[in-house]
């Protein structure tokens, strides 16, 4: 522990600080890493990364929030004498007992933070849940920071939630993104988009290869007064002919579903730049532990969090990871419509993401073996995965996409759907069950559940047949489920 003189001088640097600023409340943390760090900052503790200046080997000012421009070099400047003073009294660094510069601690400490409910460090290894629908203002200036933008508080759960806001910050990371919203479902999270973004007299350019149920959004959308063209993946290359002067927002999916075709990203973020429009896609499918679409020009990538990135079928969860600018426009919509995810859901989702790329390596893994396999079928009339040189798509997924090319394959049984669902019916294995991303293997036909939402004349019009089945790869060993295709397929 710091010594009472040590404390009092952490914290006439933090009244120093107020007083030359204007800052309402100054804190001061200490971290365990190789070193002890004496970190001073201003503001209220929060989950947001902070912004950091060093002042010395061991000490650093940290501030949330903005700082008023032109302030930054002055304030290295005053703090500097006071960063010196305080490395005299500190003396000669401090290591833990059995820790030395030849063996350093297991893990050096990242991002801390003080926590609210942990505010010496020792924070719990396990997200709290915090159900709380409201919070008790420590007073009115805390309120007016709060509701200004200026901390990252808390005030009522449809605005923000500090487990909804934890998840947030590791998908965002996962996404290499700014920042992430997440709401209720995946769909949520489209309808979230439109709704932030689109205006009647709009024009909005959807692919057939999207999930089913954005059909049921579009004729919302119509009657809204938004114009909307729906385009083949397998066409995106002429995707400047569907263009228009107010093409506002493109939506896409690659790989898409449920027939996993490629779709080139750049090739799309120069069309849309033409015309001014926004890229969003949907990377449910492809997981960021294989593709991070940002990279590539889009604006915002959406996920059903229910699939890969919760991963055990017991959630249902949306998210858009996007620029911190984005954010703020979701975040209205989102508070506006009251779409903000329960923190039990968020703690599940959380609780996922520590084995999300353990679960999508092992799942990409049967998906390559299982393609393999299929293609050499005679069962199998038609087969679609993008880490098969064969699949059309595959140069440019090698291309956009690391890693494996992801879990889901697509193709077809027999000659009818008869033969698809005796296939099935002989599965013993792998579940028949919609959703995907998780650790069982699931299959469906794609005409029989996932497009129910389309008119039957639509479900076929970009290439889904009613013999077309769906596989989502689990993490079971990869000759357990090769065994129950085979004889499944045996049975045909």
């Amino acid at each position: 522990m710091l010594t009472p003189y040590l404390e009092k001088t952490a914290t006439d640097v933090c009244r120093s600080v107020c007083e030359a600023y204007g800052l309402h409340q100054a804190y001061f943390a200490e971290i365990i890493g190789p070193r002890r760090h004496y970190l001073v900052g201003c503001g209220e503790p929060t989950t947001e990364q902070p912004s950091q200046l060093a002042l010395s080997e061991r000490i650093a000012f940290f501030w949330c929030g903005e700082l008023p421009p032109g302030q930054r070099d002055a304030l290295r400047e005053r703090l500097q004498g006071l960063a010196e003073r305080l490395e005299d009294e500190l003396g000669a660094p401090h290591a833990p007992s059995g820790v030395t510069a030849e063996r350093p601690l297991r893990k050096e400490a990242r991002n801390v933070m003080p926590d609210p409910l942990t505010p010496y460090g020792n924070r719990p290894m396990v997200t709290p849940i915090v159900n709380a629908v409201n919070y008790e203002y420590a007073s009115f200036e805390v309120l007016r920071q709060i509701t200004d933008g200026e901390i990252d508080g808390y005030t009522y759960h449809r605005d923000d939630n500090p487990t909804v806001r934890e998840v947030e910050h590791n998908i965002a990371a996962l996404e290499g993104a700014e920042d992430c919203i997440v709401c209720t479902t995946g769909m949520a999270a489209c309808t979230m988009v439109y709704l932030t973004y689109l205006h009647a007299g709009d024009h909005l350019l959807l692919f057939h290869d999207t999930y089913g149920a954005h059909y049921k959004v579009s004729l919302i959308l119509e009657r809204m007064g938004i114009d909307i063209t729906w385009m083949d993946a397998d066409g995106a290359a002429r995707i400047d002919e569907a263009l228009r002067p107010n093409t506002r927002l493109i939506f896409l999916e690659t790989p898409s579903n449920p027939l996993c075709k490629i779709i080139d990203l750049r090739q799309v973020r120069e069309a849309a730049d033409k015309v001014g429009a926004m890229v969003v896609a949907d990377n449910t499918f492809a997981t960021p532990y294989h593709q991070n679409p940002l990279e590539f020009g889009a604006d915002l990538v959406v996920h059903s969090a229910t699939k890969a990135l919760g991963g055990h079928n017991d959630i249902m969860a949306g998210a858009i990871a996007c620029s911190k600018a984005h954010y703020n426009e979701l975040w209205f919509t989102r508070q506006a419509i009251g779409t903000t995810l329960d923190a039990y859901s968020a703690f599940l989702l959380n609780r996922g993401l520590k084995t999300f790329e353990v679960r999508a390596a092992a799942m990409a893994h049967n998906a390559q073996r299982v393609a393999e396999f299929l293609a050499g079928h005679p069962k199998v009339s038609r087969l679609s995965y993008p880490g098969l040189p064969s699949h059309p798509g595959h140069e440019v997924a090698q291309m956009q996409m690391s890693r494996g090319f992801g879990g889901m394959v697509s193709f077809d049984v027999g000659g009818n759907q008869d033969d698809a669902k005796e296939f099935i019916n002989s599965l013993k294995l792998i579940c028949h069950a919609v959703s995907l991303g998780a650790t069982e293997t699931l299959i469906c036909i794609p005409y029989l559940t996932t497009m129910l939402y389309l008119p039957p004349e639509r479900r076929t019009t970009f290439g889904v047949r009613e013999n077309t089945v769906r596989l989502s790869l689990g993490i079971e060993p990869a000759e357990h489920i090769l065994d129950d295709l085979k004889q499944a397929l045996d049975a045909v």
